[in-house]
C-alpha cells in the first residue's frame, strides 16, 4: 500500500510509463475504456484515503496509524505519475469523462500541479477554431476542475485570477452551428459563475490598504465582469436568431416539438442564465436586464424554438430579481395582449399571429418568480387569462392554460428564493464588504440563510379569486352539459378540463386532502393498518371552494361528466384521457410528481459529481447545492404528504378508472391502467377493490368484448415489476391464478404478448408465500422487554394484554390454516382444471407451471399433482414434458427420506495423533491423518460386513486442508431406513411415481420420448433427466430398474447412424443418474448394480461416437462427483485397464483417455495411486502417432499435476509431480536437440557459400557504391533455393522413424506445457526452462506447420506466465544460452519471448543488474549476422524502451552512434565491402531507429539529432536504405496528428530536412 516507505510508487510510475501510449488518443481500441476507468478510478480511492486519514469522522474502524499514513510528498509523487497520462487520455476519442473526473480528484489535492498545465492547453484552444474537439475536450476538464481552482487559495492563489479570462474567452463557444460545442461551454458558465459573485470591485485599490498584489490585480481584473455579462446576452441572443424554426427543420412531421439536441440546448441556456444572473450585482443585473427588454420586446420570431429560449431567458432574469423585473416585463406584456383582444375578435381564430403568441408565452413564463410580486398585477393578470383562455387557436390555449398554471404555482407553492454563493449583500460599500474574497468559498450548512416563499393571505385571497374565476366556472360549464343545458363541443369540452387541469397543478400543494369520508377496509386486522405521513406546509388555513374541499368538489363534476361521456361520446378519446389526468391530480398531486422529484433528483447529483470537494465531504458544498438539496427535501415531503388512508371516494374513483381501463379505446386503456397502478403503490392492499371485477373479464363469456379482456389483463400486469399475479397473499392467487388459466382462448398477438409478459412475472417475480407463521415466546417476551425496560423510549401505546395475546394466538393459529387450506385448494383447482381436458395447449402448459411454482419444502405436494406431472411425462409436448421433468425431479428431492448421520474423528479413525494446534497441520495430501482417504485398489470390501465397517467419506474436500469441527458421516447401510419398498408401505404422493415407473407401457413411452432429437446438432447431456432418475434410484432402490433395464441395455447398444446420438445420452443421463442415485444402496445391491452394469459399460467404450463421446463424458464426470472412490471402483478400475489399446483407433484412444480424465477429476487429491499407475503408463505413449491422441495425453498430464503446489505450511505431494516428467523427458530430447543445432550448423555454413546479397546475410559482401542488380540478385536467389531443396532432400532421406517419434514426443510436450502454464496454479519452475531452447529451435521447423504452431502457443504460454524471484536467474541463463545458439530462428524465437516475458513481469526486473543484463543480450543480438535477427532486436529493444524498462543513457546512444558511425572505405567497383563492417554500421541505425520508435507520440529532447543522424544513411546500401525509410515512415505517420506541436522541438535548419524526407516531391516539379 501506499506510504509508509512503500515502494508502490515506484511500480505505479513504471505502469504508467508503460501504459502511457495506450491512452494516447491515436492508439485507441477495446483497452480504452477498461483503461480509461482504470484512470479515472485510482485517484478518487487515493482522494477518499486521503479525507479518510485527515478530514474522516471518528467512527468504529481502527485509525490508521500515524506512521503508514500518506505524507505531502506521497500525495505530490501520486500526482506528478498519473497527470501526464491524464492529460493524454484527455483527448480520447471515446470522450473526456473519465479524464475530467481524474483531473477533478487530482486538483483536489495538488491544484497548482494539474491547473497550470490544463490551462496551458485550453487557451491556444479557445484561440483556434479548426480543432474542436480539442476545445471540447478542454472545456470539459475545466468544467471538473472549477471548484479546486477557487477553492485553493492558500496553495494555488493564481487561479482566481484565470477565473475572468475563461469567462470572456468561452463566450464564443456558443455556437449555434456546433450543438456540443455550446453544451459544454454552457456547462462550464455555468459552474464557473456560481462560484464567484459577479461585482465589480475595481475601485477597492483605491478605497482599501489591505489587499494582497493578487487581490489587487484580481479586483482590477473584475471591471471586465459588466462587459462579460452583456457578451454573454448578445451571444443568447445570436443563438436565439439563429434557432428559428424554419432554420432548423424542414420537416413539417415535428413541427410541433424540439428536437433533443434543442431541448438540452434550451436547459442549458436557462440553466445558464440563471447561474449568471443571479450572481451580479444590482447594476450589472440592470444594464443586462435593460439590454434583455429591449431584445424581448423589440423582436418577435416564431415560439417553436426561438420563442422558448427567449421566454427562458425572460424567466431567468425575473426569477432572480423579481422586485425589479416583474415592474418591467409584466405590465407591458399584458398591455399589449388586452389591448389586441379588445381591439379583435380573436376568440374564434384557428392561427394567430406570432405577435400575439410572443407576448403571451413570454408572460407564461414570466409569472415563474416569487408571487409576492404578482400580486399587484391581480387585475390585468385575470384579465388576460380571461381574454385568452377560451380562444380557439390551440397554441393561444397552450400558453394561456401554461399562464394560469405557473400563476398559481408561484403564488400557492412553498419554494427557496434565494440561490445565490453567499447571503452578504453584495451592494454594500466595498469597505465593509469585498466580494472576491467569496470566491469559490463553500456554504454554511448551519447558517444557510435560507429564504422561503411561504403563500401569504394576499396570495391565497388571490388563488381562491383565481379558483372562483376560472376553475368553479369550468366545472359549473361541465355539469350544464351533462344536464344538457349548454353543450359544449369537443374541443371546447377538452379546454375546459385542461384548464381544471391547469388549477390543479397550479395548487396541488396547498389542496388538502380530504378527510370527511369514512375509510374502507380493506385486509383484516386486529390492530389499526396506518401509515404516518408528514406535513409539509407551515399553516392549516384551507383554500376551498363555496366552502368544499377543492379535490371532493372536482371529483363530484368529474364523475358525472365521466359517466355521461362514456354513454354519449365514448369515442372522445382526448377528453377520457384528460378526465384521468384529473381524477390522477385529485388523488395523488400535492406539489410534486414522483417522477418529476427524481429527474430533478438526479441532475442534482450529476451537479454535486462535479462540483463537489472530496477531499474533505462534511457537506462542504457551494451554498446553491446545499439551498437546492433543502428544495428538494421540501419536494420529496410534498410527495409523499399524500395520506394513505382509503376511503369510499377513492373506492368510487378507483371503480371509474378501472371501467376506463377496459375501454375500447387503447389511448383511454393506457392511462388508466397506468392511473390505477400509481394508486395500487399508494395505497396498500387498494388492488383487492377492483380484482374480483377484474377477473371478471378474464372468463369465457361471449359477452365481454376483446378490449375488455385485453384491459384487464394489462391490469394484472401491471408497471415496473408490480404485478397482481406476484402478490404473496393466497387469497389473490386462489382468485387470480386459476382465472388466468381458465380464461378464454385468444390468437390475437398482442394479447398472447401480454399474457406471455404475466406468465413471465410469475415465473421472475414470485416469492415464497408463508404458510404457518408462528411469533414465538421469546419474541413475545422481547416486545414485552420495550416497555419495561426504562432505558428505552416508552411506546405511545399501552402494552398487549394477556387477553389480547391470546386472541392474536388464535388469529395465528386460524390464519394459518386458512393459509394451508387455500394452498391446497389452489393445488386442487389448477389440477382439476388441467386434467379437465378443456384447456388450450398454452393454458395446460401454464397450470403446469404453476404447479411447478407450488411445490414447497414444508408441506407435502398432493397425490393428485404428483400424478399429473407423472402422467404428463409422456406428453406429447415437449416443453410439457420438461416442464414435468423438473417438477418431478423437484418433488423425488422433497420425498427424499432422510438418513443417519453418524459423528466420527478423523484422527482416530487413521490412528494419527491430534495436533496440538491448527499451524501443525499441514495442507496437502500426505498427511498421517487423511491417508486413510486415498484410493486402494484392492480396497473394495469383499462382503456386506466389511461394507458396512468402511468409513465413506462422500466430500471429496475434505481432510486435505483440514478436517470440519464437527464431521458427519453416512450411517452403515444396514442403520439406515429401507428403500425397497413395497407398494402399500409407500405415502399417497408416492405411489404415482412408483406405479408410473413399474409400468412398462408407461416407460417404454417416457424412454421414447427421452431418446428423441430436440435440436440436431445442438443437444447435449441434460442434467434435469439425470436429476429426474436420480432422484427416481435414490428413492425407491432398485425397484424401478427392471423397466428401465431393458431400455439401457437397447440403448446402449444401439449403432444405428440415425437414433445412436439420441440413444446414447439418454442411455448417459440414465446411467448416471443410477450411479448417483445407488449411494444409500446396500452392499448386495451395489454389487448386483455393478455386476449388471460392467459389461454395459464395456460396450459403452466400444461404441461411443463423435456424437456421443461429451455426452458420456459428462455422464462419468457426473456420476462420480461428491462420491467416495470406494464406491465407484469397478468403474474406476474398467476405465484404467489400458485405455490406449488401439480400439477404435485414434479416436478410440482419446475418448477413452477422456472418460478417465473426467472421473479422475471428479476425485481430486483421493487418487494417487491412480495417478502414478495413470502416469506410468502414459509415458509409455508419449511418442504415439496420432495428434487426437497425443493431445489429450498432454491435457491428462496435466490433470495428474494439478495437486503439484506448494502451499504455506504445506506438505509434499503424493501425486505425480512436474519435475518428474521433466527428468524423464529431458534426456529423450537431447538428440533432437543435438540433431538441431547440427542441421543450424550446416545451414549457416550452406549461407555462407551462397550469400543473398538482398538481405546482407553471412559472410556476404557487396558493392559499397550500388546495390546489386535484380538479374544478379535473382540467380543468387536461384543458387541458393537449389542448395537449399539439395538439403532438404539429404534430411528427408536421412529421415527416420526415430525422427518421427521424436517430433510426435516433443508435441506431446508442448501440449503438456500449454495446459501446466494455463491451467496450474503454480506454472513456472527451473526445470521447465531446460525445455525453452528445444522449442526455440524447433519453431523454425518448415517441415511440420504443426510443430511450429504448437512452438508458438507454448512459448505465448511460457511468456506470459507469471514469475517467481527463484526463476529469474535461470530465465535469463536460458535466454542467453539460447541467443547463442547457432539457428538464428531460435535466436529469433527467443526474441519475441523475451519482449513479452518482460513486459508480463515487468515489476520483478526492476533490478539494475537484470535490466542491464537484459539490455546487453538484446544489443548483442543488434549485432547478429542475420538480418531478420538484428530486425527483431531492433523491435525487442524500442519495445523496452518504450514501456520505459530501459532507459535511453549516453553510454546506449553513444554505442549506436558509434556502430552507426563504422566507416565503410569507398573502393573499386568491383571489389565487395566486407559484411562485418556492413552489420555493424546496420546495428547502430537499427538502434538509433529504435530509440525514435520508442517514442510514438512524443519528441524528446534527443529525437531532432537522432532524426538528423538515421537521415544521413539514407543512401546507404540495402539493408541500410530499407530501415531507414522504415523508420521515417513511421515516424511520420505516428507524429503525424500533433505535429503542429511536435514541430517546436526542431530547429528551421532540421524541419527543412524533415520535409525533404518526409513530404514527396510533386510530380509536376
Amino acid at each position: 500500500m501506499f506510504g509508509n516507505g512503500s515502494h508502490v510508487q515506484n511500480y505505479l510510475d513504471k505502469l504508467f510509463k508503460a501504459l502511457e501510449s495506450f491512452y494516447h488518443p491515436s492508439n485507441n481500441g477495446r483497452w480504452s475504456i477498461k483503461l480509461l476507468k482504470f484512470l479515472s478510478g485510482l485517484p478518487l480511492a487515493f482522494v477518499k484515503r486521503v479525507q479518510r486519514e485527515r478530514f474522516g469522522k471518528k467512527s468504529w474502524e481502527p485509525d490508521i496509524p500515524v506512521a503508514a499514513r500518506l505524507t505531502d510528498d506521497d500525495i505530490t509523487r501520486f500526482v506528478n505519475s498519473i497527470s501526464p497520462v491524464v492529460f493524454t487520455a484527455m483527448f480520447s476519442k471515446i470522450g473526456s469523462t473519465d479524464s475530467a473526473a481524474a483531473l477533478h480528484n487530482l486538483a483536489s489535492l495538488r491544484p497548482e500541479l494539474v491547473i497550470p498545465p490544463l490551462l496551458e492547453k485550453t487557451y491556444p484552444s479557445l484561440e483556434t477554431l479548426t480543432e474542436p474537439h480539442r476545445l471540447i475536450a478542454c472545456l470539459q476538464c475545466c468544467v471538473s476542475i472549477a471548484r479546486p481552482m477557487l477553492s485553493h487559495a492558500k496553495h494555488y492563489p493564481e487561479g482566481r485570477l484565470h477565473i475572468i479570462p475563461l469567462l470572456s474567452l468561452s463566450l464564443p463557444g456558443i455556437d449555434p452551428n456546433d450543438i456540443k460545442k455550446s453544451l459544454i461551454t454552457f456547462q462550464l458558465l455555468s459552474a464557473l459563475a456560481s462560484l464567484v459573485p459577479i461585482v465589480d470591485c475595481s475601485e477597492a485599490p483605491q478605497n482599501r490598504n489591505d489587499l494582497s498584489e493578487v487581490e489587487i490585480e484580481l479586483c482590477s481584473a473584475t471591471a471586465q465582469f459588466e462587459d462579460f455579462v452583456l457578451q454573454f446576452f448578445d451571444r443568447a441572443f445570436m443563438l436565439v436568431e439563429n434557432s428559428i424554426h424554419q432554420h432548423t427543420r424542414s420537416d413539417s412531421a415535428a413541427s410541433d416539438k424540439m428536437s433533443q439536441e434543442e431541448m438540452m440546448l434550451e436547459v442549458c441556456l436557462l440553466s445558464s442564465s440563471i447561474s449568471i444572473l443571479q450572481q451580479c450585482s444590482t447594476p450589472i443585473y440592470s444594464e443586462a436586464l435593460s439590454r434583455l427588454y429591449r431584445f424581448a420586446c423589440d423582436s418577435i420570431f416564431e415560439i417553436k424554438v426561438a420563442g422558448k429560449f427567449t421566454a427562458d431567458l425572460v424567466r431567468a432574469a425575473i426569477k432572480v430579481r423579481p422586485e425589479i423585473a416583474v415592474k418591467k416585463f409584466i405590465p407591458g406584456l399584458c398591455e399589449k395582449i388586452i389591448q389586441r383582444t379588445t381591439s379583435e375578435d380573436l376568440s374564434q381564430e384557428e392561427h394567430l399571429d406570432n405577435e400575439f403568441l410572443w407576448n403571451l408565452l413570454l408572460l407564461s413564463q414570466a409569472v415563474r418568480c416569487d408571487g409576492s410580486c404578482l400580486v399587484p398585477f391581480k387585475e390585468v393578470l385575470t384579465k388576460v387569462l380571461q381574454l385568452t383562455l377560451h380562444l380557439k387557436c390551440k397554441d393561444a390555449q397552450e400558453w394561456s392554460g401554461t399562464l394560469l398554471r405557473y400563476l398559481l404555482k408561484s403564488l400557492s407553492s412553498i419554494y427557496a428564493l434565494d440561490f445565490r454563493c453567499t447571503v452578504t449583500d453584495w451592494d454594500l460599500p466595498l469597505t465593509e464588504y469585498l466580494p472576491i474574497r467569496e470566491w469559490g468559498k463553500s456554504g454554511d450548512l448551519f447558517n444557510l440563510g435560507m429564504k422561503w416563499h411561504v403563500p401569504s393571505k394576499e396570495e391565497k385571497a388571490f388563488v381562491e379569486h383565481l379558483l372562483n374565476t376560472f376553475l368553479l366556472t369550468e366545472l359549473k360549464r361541465t355539469r350544464s352539459h351533462c344536464d344538457g343545458n349548454s353543450v359544449m363541443t369537443r374541443e371546447e369540452l377538452l379546454q375546459c378540463i385542461r384548464i381544471v387541469s391547469h388549477c390543479l397543478v397550479g395548487t396541488g400543494a396547498c389542496l388538502p386532502h380530504w378527510t370527511r369520508f369514512e375509510s374502507v377496509s380493506l385486509i383484516e386486522s386486529l390492530v389499526e393498518l396506518r401509515r404516518y405521513g408528514n406535513t409539509a406546509s407551515c399553516d392549516d388555513d384551507e383554500i376551498t371552494l363555496e366552502g368544499e374541499n377543492v379535490r371532493v368538489l372536482v371529483s363530484s363534476f368529474m364523475r358525472p361528466l365521466l359517466a355521461h361521456m362514456l354513454l354519449s361520446s365514448e369515442d372522445d378519446t382526448k377528453t377520457l384521457v384528460e378526465i384521468i389526468k384529473v381524477y390522477k391530480l385529485v388523488m395523488y398531486y400535492h406539489g410534486s410528481l414522483k417522477d418529476e422529484f427524481e429527474g430533478r433528483w438526479k441532475n442534482r447529483h450529476s451537479i454535486k459529481h462535479f462540483m463537489e470537494n472530496k477531499l474533505q465531504k462534511k457537506k462542504t458544498h457551494i451554498r446553491a447545492l446545499l439551498v437546492d438539496r433543502t428544495q428538494l427535501q421540501h419536494e420529496l415531503r410534498t410527495v409523499n404528504q399524500a395520506p394513505k388512508v382509503f376511503t369510499v371516494l377513492h373506492r368510487d374513483l378507483f371503480l371509474d378508472l378501472h371501467h376506463l381501463a377496459v375501454s375500447r379505446y387503447m389511448e383511454v386503456r393506457k392511462v388508466a391502467q397506468g392511473a390505477l397502478s400509481t394508486g395500487f403503490q399508494m395505497f396498500a392492499y387498494s388492488y383487492r377493490m377492483i380484482l374480483d371485477d377484474t377477473i371478471k373479464y378474464l372468463k369465457d363469456d361471449p359477452s365481454i368484448e376483446p378490449h375488455q379482456f385485453k384491459g384487464a389483463l394489462y391490469v394484472i400486469l401491471g408497471e415496473n415489476k408490480r404485478s397482481l399475479v406476484s402478490k404473496r397473499s393466497w387469497e389473490v392467487m386462489n382468485k387470480l391464478w386459476p382465472a388466468l388459466v381458465e380464461t378464454k382462448h385468444c390468437e390475437k398477438p398482442s394479447v398472447l404478448k401480454v399474457y406471455d409478459e404475466i406468465i413471465d412475472r410469475v415465473d421472475r417475480n414470485i416469492e415464497t408465500t408463508e404458510l404457518s407463521l408462528t411469533v414465538s415466546d421469546s419474541a413475545v417476551n422481547a416486545a414485552k422487554e420495550i416497555w419495561t425496560n426504562g432505558s428505552l423510549p416508552k411506546p405511545s401505546l399501552p402494552s398487549a394484554t394477556n387477553g389480547e395475546l391470546e386472541t392474536g394466538r388464535a388469529v395465528e393459529r386460524e390464519r394459518n390454516a386458512d393459509n394451508i387450506s387455500a394452498y391446497l385448494e389452489l393445488v386442487n383447482k389448477l389440477v382439476s382444471s388441467a386434467e379437465s381436458g378443456s384447456l388450450g395447449w398454452r393454458f395446460h402448459q401454464v397450470s403446469l407451471e404453476m404447479l411447478t411454482l407450488l411445490i414447497r419444502y414444508d408441506i407435502r405436494f398432493p397425490s393428485s399433482a404428483v400424478r399429473l406431472f407423472v402422467t404428463n411425462m409422456v406428453n406429447s409436448s415437449i416443453n410439457v414434458r420438461k416442464i414435468c421433468t423438473a417438477g418431478l425431479s423437484a418433488i423425488l428431492k422433497l420425498q427424499k427420506r432422510k438418513h443417519k448421520l453418524v459423528e466420527i474423528d478423523p484422527y482416530a479413525v487413521s490412528g494419527a495423533p491430534r495436533p496440538l494446534h491448527s499451524n501443525d497441520i499441514h495442507p496437502g495430501d500426505d498427511r498421517p491423518d487423511n491417508r486413510w482417504l486415498h484410493y486402494r485398489q484392492d480396497g473394495f470390501p469383499k462382503d456386506e460386513e466389511q461394507w458396512n465397517k468402511t468409513v465413506f467419506v462422500e466430500k471429496t474436500h475434505w481432510g486435505y486442508y483440514c478436517w470440519p469441527t464437527k464431521m458427519m458421516v453416512y450411517a452403515p447401510s444396514s442403520e439406515q431406513p429401507p428403500l425397497g419398498r413395497s407398494f402399500e408401505e409407500l405415502l399417497d404422493d408416492e405411489k404415482p411415481i412408483y406405479e408410473a415407473f413399474t409400468s412398462k407401457e408407461f416407460v417404454d413411452q417416457l424412454i421414447k420420448f427421452l431418446s428423441l432429437e430436440e435440436n440436431k446438432g445442438k443437444d447435449h447431456f441434460h442434467e434435469k433427466n439425470f436429476v429426474l432418475f436420480k432422484g427416481l434410484f435414490r428413492n425407491f432402490d432398485d425397484t424401478v430398474l427392471p423397466c428401465l433395464a431393458p431400455h439401457i441395455e437397447r440403448l446402449v447398444a444401439d449403432t444405428s447412424h440415425e437414433t445412436h446420438e439420441t440413444s446414447q445420452r439418454c442411455a448417459a443421463e440414465i446411467i448416471s443418474g443410477l450411479i448417483r442415485g445407488s449411494k444409500h444402496w446396500t452392499y448386495t445391491k451395489v454389487v448386483s448394480l455393478w455386476k449388471w452394469l460392467m459389461p454395459l459399460m464395456k460396450i459403452v467404450i466400444t461404441n461411443f461416437t463423435v456424437e456421443s463421446i461429451a455426452d458420456w463424458g459428462t455422464c462419468l464426470a457426473t456420476a462420480s462427483e461428491n462420491r467416495d472412490p470406494l464406491k465407484i471402483s469397478p468403474l474406476l478400475e474398467l476405465l484404467m485397464d489400458n485405455p490406449l489399446n488401439g480400439d477404435g483407433g485414434s479416436f478410440g484412444d482419446s475418448s477413452r483417455m477422456y472418460l478417465l480424465q473426467g472421473l479422475i477429476s471428479q476425485q481430486e487429491w483421493r487418487l494417487p495411486s491412480v495417478l502414478h499407475r495413470l502416469y506410468n503408463y502414459i509415458l509409455i505413449h508419449l511418442r504415439h502417432p496420432y495428434k487426437a491422441v497425443r493431445d489429450r495425453l498432454g491435457s491428462t498430464i496435466v490433470s495428474l499435476f494439478l495437486y503439484d503446489i506448494n502451499l504455506p505450511n504445506g506438505s509434499p505431494t503424493l501425486s505425480p509431480r512436474r519435475v518428474m516428467f521433466i527428468e524423464h523427458i529431458l534426456p529423450l530430447l537431447e538428440p533432437l536437440k543435438d540433431s538441431l543445432v547440427a542441421e543450424a550448423g550446416r545451414n549457416n555454413e550452406a549461407g555462407a557459400v551462397a550469400p543473398d546479397p538482398q538481405r546482407a546475410t553471412e559472410g556476404a559482401e557487396v558493392p559499397m557504391e550500388h546495390a546489386p542488380s535484380t538479374e544478379d540478385s535473382s540467380e543468387a536467389m536461384t543458387m541458393k533455393n537449389k542448395e537449399n531443396s539439395n538439403n532438404s532432400n539429404d534430411i528427408d532421406s536421412a529421415e527416420n522413424s526415430e525422427w518421427k517419434s521424436n517430433i510426435n514426443l516433443c508435441k506431446t510436450v508442448l501440449k503438456t506445457l500449454q495446459g501446466i502454464y494455463t491451467r496450474m496454479f503454480q506454472a513456472g519452475m527451473p526445470e521447465m526452462l531446460k525445455l525453452l531452447p528445444v522449442i526455440c529451435l524447433l519453431e523454425s521447423e518448415t517441415k511440420d506447420p504443426e510443430l511450429t504452431r504448437e512452438c508458438l502457443v507454448t512459448l505465448g504460454c511460457m511468456s506470459q506466465s507469471q514469475m517467481t524471484p527463484e526463476l529469474i536467474l535461470p530465465t535469463l541463463e536460458t535466454i542467453e544460452e539460447v541467443s547463442r545458439l547457432n539457428s538464428w530462428h531460435a535466436r529469433v524465437a527467443v526474441l519475441g519471448y523475451l519482449q513479452v516475458m518482460v513486459f508480463n513481469n515487468l515489476f520483478l526486473l526492476q533490478s539494475e543488474a537484470i535490466a542491464s543484463r537484459i539490455r546487453g543480450t538484446v544489443v548483442n543480438l543488434m549485432c547478429d549476422e542475420q538480418l531478420e535477427v538484428r530486425e527483431l532486436s531492433g523491435v525487442t529493444l524500442g519495445g523496452l524502451l518504450h514501456c520505459g524498462y530501459l532507459k535511453i543513457d549516453d553510454q546506449l546512444m553513444n554505442q549506436f552512434k558509434q556502430l552507426s558511425s563504422t566507416r565503410i572505405k569507398k573502393r573499386s567497383r568491383d571489389e565487395m565491402v566486407p559484411i562485418e563492417l556492413m552489420i555493424k554500421r546496420h546495428a547502430g541505425v537499427i538502434g538509433l531507429s529504435a530509440c525514435i520508435l520508442a517514442f510514438p507520440y512524443q519528441v524528446p529532447d534527443f529525437m531532432p539529432q537522432l532524426l538528423m543522424l538515421i537521415s544521413a544513411h539514407l543512401n546507404d546500401p540495402p539493408p541500410i536504405q530499407a530501415t531507414v525509410k522504415k523508420t521515417l515512415t513511421s515516424f511520420k505517420r505516428t507524429h503525424l496528428d500533433s505535429w503542429h506541436d511536435h514541430k517546436q522541438k526542431f530547429t528551421d535548419d532540421q524541419l527543412v530536412v524533415l520535409t525533404e524526407l518526409l513530404v514527396s516531391p510533386n510530380y509536376y516539379a
